[in-house]
């Protein structure tokens, strides 16, 4: 049932409920010219003017966009109004982006419901603080965290009021460039089941406490403590993470995050907005932005086609094609033909969820073979006729060196029914070199409207043929096939978390050859060089508990494909899994809801 209304009942709690049965600057600061800081010369001012743009760059961000001052009234009564409508709009269309100018604001509780972005609109978290409370909790779904997808908060500073600001979320819910100043509880009211979350370039001054959290991951951020883990908690780059310990206490911890390149955010200079697009590390560590002025370029509003729901392809190829990038404001986005990508360092950048919803079987978005392309913050939703893709980093047979300055995809997310009617054979397909892949939920829907195992039938959810691809974050559920696919060389990922698909009706609908059931990541057979930290699959075949995955995870046996830390779980005994990966690890067995482990692999 699609809860999109705020008295809507919530849904059927279905294939979740057994989630949780463990325990409990301004372009001279930055150092770098941009765009707007160079005057034109007269001949290309005269040149300008003999051709101007057809499409304008900048202009109003629209009404779902709300910006806050310190001096606006009636803050808490419009976060109030937006959070009643969205509560409980699982799959309903509201969208909506909360920004707050800088400066300090008191006695605030700004409770998120679906669709809900907040953030600051400083340079710095610390220049836009709040006195109070960023709050996800689970109250519309009694006390079930394990549907509190779609919401995210960035780039503020938090004083709780009780001290621990509570951050109930699962699946793509980003909690990224915060300061808290105090703790940050991650589990609902009551402690009741919560499952997933993504922190990145935030500093918790206290402590983090998971309580029923199963898995979650961190990246290059400071924390002052972390109290306990249950199946799968990961860390790259944090300083105050625990020690490595998996599997018991579950921390898989990394010093360093090999790459990474942050997402572009939206902020104001003077009364101007602009993009700040952070710049790539290596073996990065802690945030970007505790000691001064974070480093990178900037980008004015101007040098954007500021999108609105209603608008076609075909206008958005054509911003692109005059060399403006996209700003899809919050609401959704009806596609006839594919979004072309053409231009290196071109910047996608949504707010407020903005929904691309590719119809009559299109590929919602395209990126050709350049560099620097940044995609962020934006929902493909499958349409209802069939897409073979729906996401293409990169043309099939990609090949050119991207390491200097590689393709982002930050907190881009695949939806497959649900919301009505999906259907795609394969979600998310990176063929370009060096892509890095930072925090997306691919996931084929096992609750909502047009659900059902040919009903929204999608085969594959991220397919990688590209080389040298890292994932950093990476969610991928319920595909009829293989969650993931990887065919390219010297791959990374660091977290992997997996449901596999519930609604199989028997054992022949997912027989794979002479194996039971497609692994939630396949290494290809040809692949001589991988390697993966701290992934975990579950199974819930509660269609059909008779059901016996052999394995989570599949790959060749080759000294230079390497996994740490692997798990599998059957959650409640509803289905099985042999193996942990390939022929190794021990079964699960019975109804326990306990993880079977590799530590190492070979």
């Amino acid at each position: 049932m699609s809860a999109s209304s705020p008295d809507s009942r919530p849904p059927s709690i279905g294939r979740r409920t057994l989630l949780g049965a463990a325990a409990v600057a301004t372009p001279a600061v930055l150092g770098v010219a941009t765009p707007a800081a160079a005057a034109p010369s007269p001949a290309a001012a005269t040149s300008a003017r003999k051709k101007p743009r057809a499409l304008p760059g900048g202009g109003d961000l629209g009404p779902s966009v709300i910006v806050f001052d310190p001096s606006t009234p009636g803050i808490q009564a419009r976060l109030d109004q937006v959070f009643r409508q969205q509560e409980s709009a699982q799959f309903g269309t509201g969208r909506y982006a909360l920004l707050f100018k800088p400066g300090t604001y008191n006695g605030l509780n700004a409770q998120l419901g679906f669709y809900t972005s907040i953030a600051g609109l400083g340079l710095s978290p610390d220049d836009t603080t709040i006195n109070g409370d960023v709050t996800v909790d689970a109250g519309w779904f009694n006390g079930n965290a394990t549907q509190n997808f779609w919401r995210s908060a960035e780039n503020l500073a938090l004083v709780p009021v009780n001290g621990t600001n509570r951050w109930a979320v699962a699946q793509a819910a980003p909690f990224r460039r915060m300061h808290v100043r105090g703790g940050l509880n991650l589990s609902p009211t009551g402690y009741g089941w919560a499952s997933g979350g993504y922190i990145a370039d935030s500093r918790i001054d206290g402590q983090v406490g998971p309580y029923s959290q199963q898995q979650w991951y961190t990246r290059d951020s400071a924390i002052g403590s972390w109290l306990n883990g249950v199946w799968n908690m990961v860390f790259s780059g944090v300083e105050g993470a625990p020690a490595q310990s998996f599997p018991n206490p579950p921390y898989t911890t990394l010093s360093t995050t090999p790459i990474s390149r942050e997402k572009p955010f939206l902020y104001l200079q003077g009364n101007d907005y602009r993009v700040f697009l952070p710049e790539k590390r290596t073996n990065a560590r802690g945030v970007t932005w505790g000691n001064g002025t974070p480093r990178g370029t900037s980008l004015p509003l101007s040098q954007f086609y500021v999108a609105r729901p209603g608008v076609s392809a075909a206008t958005l190829n054509q911003a692109l094609a005059e060399g403006l990038h996209l700003l899809l404001t919050p609401g959704i986005y009806h596609l006839d033909r594919p979004i072309q990508v053409n231009r290196a360092n071109t910047v996608v950048l949504g707010l407020g969820y903005a929904t691309l919803i590719p119809d009559g079987g299109v590929t919602a978005v395209q990126v050709a073979d350049v560099d620097g392309v940044r995609l962020a913050g934006f929902l493909v939703d499958a349409g209802p006729v069939n897409s073979a893709t729906l996401l293409e980093i990169g043309p099939r047979g990609a090949s050119r060196d991207h390491s200097a300055n590689p393709t982002t995809v930050q907190d881009v997310f695949v939806r497959i029914g649900g919301a009505g009617a999906g259907k795609a054979t394969t979600s998310m397909v990176i063929n370009s070199r060096h892509t890095i892949v930072d925090h997306t939920w691919v996931w084929r829907a096992d609750h909502g409207e047009g659900v059902g195992w040919e009903t929204n039938r999608a085969d594959y959810g991220v397919v990688v043929n590209g080389d040298d691809v890292l994932a950093t974050g990476l969610f991928v559920e319920h595909f009829n096939k293989y969650d993931v696919q990887w065919n390219g060389q010297r791959g990374r990922t660091i977290f992997f978390q997996n449901e596999k698909a519930y609604d199989a009706p028997n054992q022949a609908a997912i027989q794979n050859g002479s194996i039971k059931g497609y692994a939630a990541y396949k290494v290809g057979d040809g692949v001589t060089t991988h390697e993966g930290w701290g992934l975990g699959s579950y199974c819930y075949y509660n269609v059909n508990p008779s059901i016996v995955q052999h394995h989570g995870f599949a790959a060749p046996v080759r000294s230079g494909v390497r996994f740490h830390n692997l798990l599998v779980v059957s959650l409640g005994g509803q289905g099985q899994y042999e193996c942990v990966i390939n022929d190794t690890g021990s079964p699960t067995s019975g109804t326990s809801t306990v993880p079977s482990t590799v530590v190492s692999y070979p």
